[in-house]
């Protein structure tokens, strides 16, 4: 199973903020904590350690223990939940939305991330135990983003109308869904496998949190990993104080938008990715997660009819502490207070809004975690590495845009020379002694003297241009078999881990899928992953 690799910044699929953070660029330092590096673990422990209490151990380990009352799990991962409890434990943890079916390939490479540096660090650091942890956003309310997977070019979605958290959601509509999505799979077991874990999971449970736990249970409860929905009363009574904190103090708001402002100044060509509001907060009940706004005195959830004095608000918080939820901004913040986290593993867009708190994670105590790219692959069938031999294609050629690849293509199996460099090379050279001449005679003449030549040289481009467009014509099968396999590599010219759902690999490579995976992508380095399965 040969593998190869291309680095993140080579893929030309990475942003500038990334690519400067895995080359550890000096200006980037006060955004994080500690590099994520195998020796620097030792200190993030230690300040975890200092930090986590006795008491919300043991609230996150029972909390746990009631979200997986109706679900059958592991040795593994009924080992882990109960270690939990103990101050030598760890955790490393990633976060995903809700989406149907997993959505994107990548739901995998991050989870397969997380269980292999739990490992890795538990190997690394015999005192210590480390437990991979999937944080569910039940509590995000965009069903637009999570409502639907890709299948062999096909979108397969959910069509309902949703409001509120989307952990709540009923999964009624799903048999539908379930039904297109068996038809569009084959014959054999691993098509049938796949069947059966849609149906247990969507047609078998009643809520979409419930539906999505047994689902990555399924998936990966063999390693251990322990799936947290946060959306409890209990873990939101810990978070408590840091509640009442931001609607009465509005720390976040100041901080964040410090640090947005310093990270900007680093680079012109960062984007910030996250902007904070003045209140980072939701109130969500029943089919409602709307924002909580201070205006006239007076605390009201926009859209609703909702209204609290100060005293008023701070007894709800009290009381039902389940109904604030967190936005973009505070959840990590929640999910730091109620871990004994030592990483954090992301895509690019969520690690760099990551950079954007440190300084509101400092302003409420909290430990900055440890902030690791998870890791990415393109995975290649037998076939189609066999193909990509056959049409010596080189992996690195296979991640240029579209245009740039097909050039490259004619200029290669080309038998004239298209490429004028040489030509242009010389016409400059030439050009010289008439800047020279002119220099001697009129310098008036420079300017007329350099027109001619941009002429000749635009001249010579143009020619190239007609060539290079004729030889597509005369090779354009060729071509047309080059461009076939990057649009299967490269689903709508994006990476295939952005578009594809891990059922069309699983249907393909069954039961091997996950232990390959868990075998070829080490989340310490730092590079893009190619794979021939």
């Amino acid at each position: 199973m040969p593998t190869d690799y291309i680095s993140f910044k080579d893929t030309g699929f990475f942003s500038k903020l990334m690519c400067d953070y895995l080359a550890e660029k000096e200006e980037l330092k006060p955004f994080y904590n500690y590099f994520p590096k195998l020796e620097n673990f030792k200190f993030q422990m230690e300040a975890k350690r200092q930090t986590m209490s006795m008491e919300t151990r043991e609230v996150l380990s029972n909390s746990l223990w009631s979200q997986y009352k109706n679900t059958e799990t592991s040795a593994e991962v009924i080992q882990n939940i109960e270690a939990l409890k103990q101050p030598s434990t760890f955790t490393v943890t990633t976060g995903h939305q809700l989406n149907l079916f997993t959505g994107p390939l990548y739901f995998l490479y991050k989870i397969v991330s997380t269980i292999n540096l739990a490992k890795q660090l538990s190997e690394a650091y015999p005192e210590a135990h480390v437990v991979p942890v999937y944080w569910m956003a039940t509590e995000d309310h965009d069903f637009e983003e999570i409502n639907y997977f890709n299948f062999k070019g096909k979108k397969i979605r959910w069509n309902k109308a949703a409001s509120g958290a989307v952990g709540e959601l009923n999964t009624e509509g799903l048999a539908p869904v379930f039904d297109l999505f068996s038809k569009e799979l084959g014959l054999g077991d691993n098509a049938n496998t796949l069947r059966n874990l849609f149906k247990k999971a969507y047609l078998d449970h009643d809520n979409l949190a419930d539906a999505t736990r047994y689902l990555a249970n399924e998936l990966f409860k063999d390693y251990g990993l322990v799936i947290i929905d946060a959306n409890s009363k209990a873990l939101k009574q810990e978070f408590v104080p840091f509640i009442k904190k931001e609607l009465l103090e509005q720390i976040a708001f100041q901080e964040v938008s410090k640090t947005s402002e310093a990270l900007s100044k680093v680079d012109g060509d960062y984007t910030i990715q996250v902007n904070p509001r003045e209140i980072n907060l939701f109130y969500t009940i029943k089919n409602v997660r709307e924002r909580i706004v201070f205006e006239d005195r007076t605390y009201k959830v926009l859209n609703t009819d909702i209204t609290w004095t100060t005293d008023e608000l701070m007894h709800e918080v009290d009381l039902h502490p389940e109904h604030f939820s967190p936005n973009v901004i505070l959840r990590p913040l929640y999910q730091e207070v109620i871990l004994p986290n030592l990483c954090y593993i992301g895509g690019g867009g969520e690690l760099a809004y990551w950079f954007q708190l440190q300084d509101n994670f400092k302003a409420n105590a909290v430990v900055f975690p440890m902030l690791l790219l998870r890791n990415s692959a393109l995975i290649k069938t037998e076939n189609q590495a066999k193909k990509q031999h056959q049409l010596k294609i080189s992996n690195q050629d296979l991640f240029l845009n579209r245009d740039s690849f097909i050039n490259k293509r004619v200029r290669q199996i080309s038998n004239i020379d298209i490429d004028f460099s040489e030509q242009i090379a010389h016409l400059k050279y030439q050009f010289k002694n008439l800047y020279s001449l002119a220099k001697q005679t009129d310098k008036s003449f420079i300017g007329a003297v350099a027109a001619q030549e941009q002429k000749q040289v635009n001249g010579l481009k143009h020619l190239e241009k007609r060539l290079l467009t004729a030889q597509k014509r005369k090779l354009k099968d060729a071509i047309s078999r080059a461009t076939t396999l990057q649009n299967e590599l490269f689903p709508n010219e994006s990476l295939q881990e952005r578009i594809t759902n891990f059922s069309q690999l699983y249907e393909e490579f069954g039961e091997d899928l996950i232990p390959n995976l868990l075998n070829e992508l080490h989340p310490l380095n730092d590079n893009f992953v190619i794979l021939e399965l």
